[in-house]
């Protein structure tokens, strides 16, 4: 993969193939469930997800850890492309251009959060009409204070331009890794209800604040 020719904020539905199922199968089942999961954590995963056929979604969890990506495709069971921040696709330092890579082959697309440009707006249209759902972390990054707080409403707008519902995940566990073998640590995986992207904007932030903080047992600061 020549990276140098690659426009990370732009994605085709082609893009999101066989292969980028098959590679997220890779890395969950060869690779994080008996070298990180089955060693280090014990993982409850509670669903009251009931996806609609033929509907498209936007999974929006809290982000309390560099594992969240690979555990929430584990415990969401459906196709799922992702929107990164623009600094995980770096390329001027052989690790940079490793993780930049595999995000990609994830079936990762890069944003601007300061920007919103057109290619990311175009990549969202691209996931749906592949038949894929999209995840958005709308904490814009790693939050490890249990609190929920300072939320980006990005997912929102996706959302209402798209025309889809947003499922609301939380994550706790986390938020400090445990690599210690054998001494398992508790993870608890929840996945809420949908909440419609026809409701006003406020409500659906209230919604999804409310939802995540009960799911993750985190203080929600945003109703204060």
């Amino acid at each position: 993969m020549n990276l140098k020719n690659i426009n990370f904020y732009q994605k085709k539905a082609e893009d999101f193939n066989f292969l980028t199922r098959l590679y997220q199968y890779y890395t969950i089942f060869i690779l994080l469930k008996p070298f990180i999961e089955f060693p280090f954590y014990n993982i409850k995963i509670e669903n009251e997800f009931k996806p609609e056929k033929g509907k498209n979604y936007i999974l929006a969890p809290n982000h309390i850890s560099y594992l969240d990506v690979f555990f929430v495709n584990m415990a969401y069971g459906r196709k799922l492309a992702y929107i990164a921040k623009q600094e995980l696709f770096k390329t001027e330092t052989f690790a940079q251009r490793y993780v930049a890579k595999n995000i990609y082959r994830l079936g990762a697309f890069a944003l601007n959060r300061e920007k919103v440009g057109l290619s990311t707006i175009k990549s969202v249209k691209e996931v749906f009409k592949a038949k894929y759902d999209l995840c958005i972390f709308p904490q814009g990054g790693i939050r490890k204070n249990r609190t929920i707080e300072n939320i980006n409403g990005g997912f929102i707008y996706f959302a209402k331009t798209n025309k889809v519902d947003i499922v609301p995940m939380g994550i706790t566990g986390f938020e400090e890794y445990n690599w210690k073998p054998f001494k398992k640590k508790d993870v608890s995986i929840k996945i809420g209800k949908p909440i419609s992207y026809e409701l006003p904007e406020e409500e659906i932030l209230k919604l999804w604040c409310e939802q995540v903080a009960t799911m993750a047992n985190y203080k929600n600061a945003q109703e204060n």
